[in-house]
This record gives structure tokens, sequence and C-alpha cells, in this order.
């Protein structure tokens, strides 16, 4: 039964001009269940019935009425028709039956023909023939396989490299080849893979990784190692090293795919002359833009530090605007311009009640950042008590307001800024090293205007669009002398000192150019060396010095400045000591020294 139904889906084609005999044949194999066995009588029938189906097994009479069996054996297979034939003959002959076998035929059957032969040798033929057809679709499949994985060896990106049982090379692909010639090394296939390695030493230790992976027949993964390269350049490499039969000992050979995962340069798509506020087209701004972008995205506390007038408010605004929280409120505190005593009601707002003048409860500014971003400028000047209040706040993100026993819980960003070393104010133990820690997760430090002078023109410019309509002017310009004069100066003041003296150009400028004229004194004939600020030092006695040794038009020059500032500040010392880059001691000791007089100045 078994063996009719692997027979039923067969074909089968019978070529014999006697009636009977063809007849005789399609009876017997239909009956032992072949459904489709067509029988013909003429070569030229036969040729019509190839050429419009495929067929199994074709028996065919060696002597028939136009044309012998074995020329028609021959057509079929100049027609391709490449199943078994089975040729049939009355008069048996030794010199038919050999052609007949040169020919492929797959048997060769004597008249008078049995049924029980017939149908076994039937049977065989379809069966060898299915047997053959199997082998062939099998090795095209495997053909089909190899050439699969030969196009991926050879374009996948890492590199690959297969070794024996000897360490020779089996096969190396295009990305390994390459990969091996950056780091100095040439490697091909039938090379000793341990004596290539051994050129680099620090790729040498990976023999040991195959020797162990061919021995034990477990898997490497993710082995990395750097290689240093002869221009002091590094690779960073991932190294994988498999088995070919995994999960055996001893195994025939490893396959190692090394990743080249070094870190590409970041390259940005072009050359940004700004960022929100920020304006600046040096290097050292566009790492400070992409730090914004980077940052804005991560929900954690981030310090800026930098000297004063360097733009740490407008980073915390476009750290912000970066930010998830950009439509919450950003909230500004500048610790210095509040008295220490009511900073801590500022920030955590008071009951009514909780102290004299407390007429009625107030919302503090974290409590009003709920949400945002609460931007805490010079930071370094709070009190201790205020630190740790802070530093609480921060590790919790709950406070309680002055006065009130109700615990507030906030969903705040933290920015914090300073102009300050935090790092010398802790080995000091003027600020606690567990907020310096707390505060320093991410930080950011903005560069001096010195430092990317090549700025200033785009700056001066912003500058005078800016205040030329403040003031109602139609000025257009600056004047390459005046340009010139701006690019040498040592600019203590950075940025905020470029706008003051822009904004001060703009207002004595009576034509459409800003010139020389318009410049403030110390930058049109700067005396003092534009390495040193004399008003930036509180720690070293040279300043003192300095201005000591300085002639009358210095110390004037000094003293203009100092006062501009303290005017500028409206008379508050912390804010004219950070307008001028310097601590408030520094400050006071300078207008001593100066001889300004600290009490025209309250506040």
């Amino acid at each position: 039964m078994a063996m009719i139904q692997s027979a039923t889906g067969a074909a089968i084609l019978i070529v014999d001009d006697e009636v009977s005999l063809r007849n005789t044949f399609r009876i017997f194999l239909q009956r032992a269940g072949y459904e489709t066995v067509i029988a013909v009588a003429s070569p030229e029938e036969a040729v019509r019935e190839v050429s419009r189906q495929i067929f199994d097994l074709i028996i065919c009479d060696i002597v028939l009425e136009n044309q012998s069996g074995i020329d028609l054996f021959k057509r079929f297979r100049k027609l391709g028709v490449n199943c078994p034939v089975v040729i049939i003959t009355g008069f048996p002959h030794v010199e038919t039956a050999s052609e007949a076998v040169r020919l492929g035929a797959f048997d060769y059957l004597s008249k008078p023909i049995e049924k029980d032969t017939l149908l076994k040798t039937v049977r065989l033929a379809i069966s060898h023939y299915h047997l053959e057809q199997e082998k062939q679709e099998a090795e095209r499949a495997r053909e089909q396989y190899r050439s699969f994985l030969e196009t991926i060896f050879k374009s996948v990106s890492d590199g690959i490299v297969s070794v024996d049982q000897q360490m020779k090379v089996m096969q190396v692909n295009q990305a390994a080849a390459t990969l091996f010639q950056e780091v100095g090394l040439y490697i091909c296939e039938g090379d000793g893979f341990d004596s290539v390695l051994l050129r680099r030493p620090v790729l040498a230790q990976i023999t040991e990784k195959v020797a162990e992976v061919l021995n034990k027949g477990t898997e490497l993964t993710d082995h990395r190692v750097e290689c240093f390269l002869d221009d002091d350049r590094k690779k960073l490499l991932s190294i994988c090293i498999s088995p070919l039969h995994t999960g055996e000992k001893n195994a025939p050979g490893a396959v190692l795919v090394f990743r080249d995962i070094t870190r590409k340069e970041l390259v940005l798509p072009q050359k940004r002359t700004r960022f929100h506020q920020l304006i600046g087209a040096s290097p050292p701004m566009q790492n400070v833009y992409l730090l914004v972008e980077n940052i804005g995205r991560v929900d954690t506390t981030v310090l800026i530090t930098g000297a004063s007038g360097t733009g740490k408010e407008l980073v915390a605004g476009a750290i912000h605007k970066e930010s998830s929280r950009r439509n919450r409120p950003l909230v500004m505190v500048d610790c210095t311009t509040i008295q220490d005593t009511l900073l801590e009601s500022e920030l955590f707002g008071h009951k009514k009640g909780a102290f004299t003048g407390a007429n009625e409860t107030r919302d503090g500014r974290i409590l009003q950042a709920d949400g945002g971003t609460l931007f805490l400028d010079e930071i370094g000047d709070i009190s201790k008590t205020m630190q740790l209040r802070l530093l609480r706040f921060l590790q919790e993100k709950t406070f309680y307001p002055v006065g009130s026993d109700r615990k507030v819980q906030v969903d705040v960003r933290v920015v914090a800024a300073t102009n300050v070393d935090l790092k010398k104010k802790v080995a000091r133990g003027e600020f606690r090293e567990d907020l310096y820690f707390r505060l320093l997760v991410i930080d950011i430090n903005l560069p001096l205007l010195k430092d990317r002078k090549e700025d200033i023109e785009l700056l001066t410019h912003h500058f005078i669009t800016r205040y030329a309509q403040k003031v109602h002017k139609n000025i257009t310009g600056i004047s390459e002398q005046a340009l010139e004069l701006l690019g040498g100066y040592h600019w203590p003041g950075n940025v905020r000192q470029l706008k003051h003296f822009i904004e001060r150009a703009c207002i004595l400028c009576h034509d459409t150019t800003i010139s020389t004229e318009h410049l403030p004194q110390e930058i049109a004939g700067e005396t003092i060396p534009a390495n040193i600020n004399p008003l930036s030092s509180a720690d070293d006695d040279k300043t003192a010095d300095l201005v000591e040794q300085a002639d009358d038009n210095s110390r004037q020059q000094l003293t203009g400045e100092i006062v501009n500032a303290l005017r500028r500040a409206g008379g508050n010392k912390a804010k004219a000591a950070r307008i001028l880059n310097v601590n408030r001691s520094t400050l006071y000791r300078k207008m001593r020294e100066l001889h300004i007089d600290i009490d025209l100045f309250s506040g």
C-alpha cells in the first residue's frame, strides 16, 4: 500500500507501435496505482507529449514504425528529458543493449515481459529517479546556501577570520583584511594566525583565547582590546571567538569576528553661529552647544562654571529649552543679590507670622518652579546653613517652608552656576563636599572671551544691532580699526563687558559706524599687560604691587572701572564684584588701596 501511494503522483509515458502491448502495459501500471499513464504509438506523438509535460519514466520499444527506439532516446536527451528510460525489445542484441546503456537507459527488457518484472523495473526506475532528484535538489540548496554564506562573509562590515586547529588562516573577508591593514598587519589565507598577531603584542594575547576555544569548544564573546597605532591614534576592538562546532571539544577550527568600536568623531551638519540666545561660531562654543543639547535631554542636576560675564544664565535658559520641561516655568535666583537671612524664605517660602514682617504666607521660588527648572546663580556664595538645606532638598525633592511643619514635595530640575572654584572652597572648608558632588552630576565649563576671540566680531555686530535700535540710531557697523582694538583686548569681564562697551559706543556714536573714538580709553590706550587682570586675584599680593607701581593714568583707569561697576550695580558690592570678575573681599581691598570712599556706596 505504501508503495502504491508513493507511486501515485508519478507520470509514465509508453511508446510502442503495437496496440495490444501498450494497452496491456497501461492497464498493468494503472492497476498498480500509477494514475498518470499515457500510451502513444509514434515517435512524433512521444515528442509532443514530453514537450507538454514532465514524466518520471518512459517505456519505449526499440523497434518503432518509422524510427528506432534508440534514435527516439537520443531525441529525448537533446530535448532535455532526463527521466529514466526502459528499452523494450523482442530481439535482444548485444550492440543495441550496449548502445542503450551508453545513452543512459535505466534498463533493457526482452519480450515477452511478465507483469511482475515490468512493475518491479518501473518501481525501481521511478524510486531511483526520485532519489536522484532529491540529491540534485540538496546539492543545489547546499550550493545556494554556500553562495549565500560566502556573500555574507564578503559583504559584512565586521572583520571575520576562520582558522583551523593548527591556527592557520582558512578564510578572511575583506573587512578583516582592511582592519588588519589599518593596525599595521597583513593577513591572508594560509598564514599562521598566531605569527601574524605576534607583530602586535597587544593582540598576541588573542592566540591564547583561540586555543582555549579550540580545546574546550566554548564561545568567547565581546573581548575588548585597545590597539595603539603608529600615528598615536587608538582603535578599540571587540572580538568574539566561536568554535566551528559549538559544544564539542577539540573543534576543527574557530571563527573570529572583529568589530571596530572606536568612537567616531561627531561631525555637526554645519557650523552654528548661534544656539538659542548663545552666540559664537568658535570650537569652544560648538562644544558648549553640543553639551547643552545632550544634557538638556537628561533630567538631572547640572553645574555651570565659568567666569563672570561668560553667559551662564543664557546656558541655563538653553538647557531648559532643550529639556522636556520647556513648557514649564524657568525660575532664576541670583543667590548674591538676596541677603543670606532672606534667601531661605526666598527659596522655600514661608508661613504667615513665621518671622517679623511675614504678614502673609508666600510660596518660595522652588514651589514656583514645580514641574520646571530652578536656576541658582552664584551658588558658591551661599552660607553653610543654606548649603545644608539645599542638599536635603536635592536628595529628597521635599522641603518645609519657613515656619511650617507641612512637608512640600516638588518635581524640579536644579541647574546651578558659579564663577568660583568650588573644589578649592571645599578644600578650604567653605563649601560642603557632599553638596559639591550632588551638584556635579554633569558640569559645563564656559570659555573666557579671550579664549574665543574669533567670536568677538559676531558678538559685536549682534550688540550693535540690538543697541542701535534701543537708542534709535542708524548705526550699521564698526570700523576695522575699532574691531582690531576689540580683538586685542584681554576682556576681564568677558561677553558682558563687551556688551556694555558696545552699548556705550552706540550712545556716543552719531554716525553710521562705530569708530575707535567711541571705545573706552582702557581699550584704545591699554597699558596693563593683556594677560593680567589687576582686579581678578584675591589671593595674589602681586596685584597690590602692580597697583602701587602703576602710573597715575593706570590708577585713574582702575578707579574709574570700579566706580562704574558700583554705579551699574546700584551700589550693590556683590553685584559690582561679579561685574569685575572678582571676589567681594578683593573689591573692598582695591577700594581702600585706591582711596574710594566705601560710604559713598550703600548696599
